[in-house]
């Protein structure tokens, strides 16, 4: 099977990304959303980081005929009338996850593969309310452009020849594809950031230190261009509560609250224009930040 045609399922942040790759790649494109507003969105990110990406000669091709191999619909049977790959990015919801892959299990043509860009939940949890569980496995993105990085985790019921397929795939988006053997929450990178963002959260709750001094320490600590606080920005507040949320131990539960005191004054974070720090100009990226 050759993929030609995609069709990413929520104009969020991730979503617009990995479709915007996948139009640079030589990807006929289609994203859907519920809302004109997201796919207003989604049109404008990919636009800004078309620029950032001219400015550094990135591109091969002009930036209107990148976007002219994304189509943006609000139509479900559109989306994905011609679609070989599914790679579905909507908000880190069960509920909300299965009532998709429900819909889109059933409009979706036999060839399609499916795949979820779930950041913490498993692919087996929607595998069988596709109605196509052989060909459901998590494919999970970073930011795509910085962090180039692609987990390919099948559920028990993946059909193994799914998975050299997704390993092309994921290098023709100029992504370094890695296997995850068996279902893990948060795959292999997310499970070792958990860890620092659960530490730097239990050390801001506990008022052991401010959000700039956490990160200032590890920024400097291991040379990073941004610390645990700046990485929640770019993840977004609100994706960050629904996986804090549901842990179990008290440091997490009091840092799901404090995330929960920023989504409702609507700072989620860089795709609101403010969350732990303000965008676009965060003061992180100062130079005398860590000065």
């Amino acid at each position: 099977m050759e993929i030609q045609n995609v069709c990413i399922l929520g104009a969020g942040t991730l979503g617009s990304r990995v479709a915007l790759q996948a139009a640079i790649s030589g990807y006929q494109v289609s994203i859907f959303d519920i809302t004109d507003k997201a796919l207003d969105f989604s049109f404008e990110t990919m636009k800004k980081i078309l620029a950032q990406l001219d400015k550094g000669a990135y591109l091969k091709e002009n930036q209107e005929k990148i976007l002219s191999r994304v189509y943006f619909t609000l139509d479900p049977e559109k989306a994905v009338k011609d679609a070989d790959l599914i790679n579905e990015s909507v908000t880190e919801d069960i509920e909300l996850k299965k009532k998709v892959w429900k819909q889109f299990g059933e409009l979706a043509p036999e060839k399609t593969i499916l795949t979820t860009n779930t950041s913490y939940l498993l692919p087996s949890m929607f595998a069988d309310i596709s109605g196509k569980p052989s060909k459901f496995c998590a494919l999970h993105f970073h930011d795509v452009f910085y962090s180039r990085v692609v987990d390919i985790m099948p559920h028990p019921g993946t059909d193994p020849s799914l998975i050299p397929l997704l390993e092309k795939f994921g290098k023709s988006l100029n992504q370094v594809p890695v296997l995850v053997k068996k279902e893990n929450p948060g795959y292999i990178f997310n499970t070792m950031l958990l860890a620092l963002i659960g530490a730097a959260g239990k050390l801001l709750t506990g008022e052991v230190a401010s959000v700039e001094d956490i990160d200032k320490s590890w920024m400097v600590n291991f040379h990073m261009p941004m610390g645990p606080f700046g990485i929640l920005d770019s993840i977004g507040l609100d994706t960050a509560w629904h996986v804090t949320k549901s842990r179990e131990d008290s440091a997490s539960k009091a840092f799901a609250a404090h995330h929960k005191t920023y989504i409702d004054q609507g700072k989620l974070g860089e795709k609101t224009g403010e969350g732990f720090y303000k965008y676009p100009n965060p003061s992180y990226k100062d130079p005398n930040f860590v000065i």
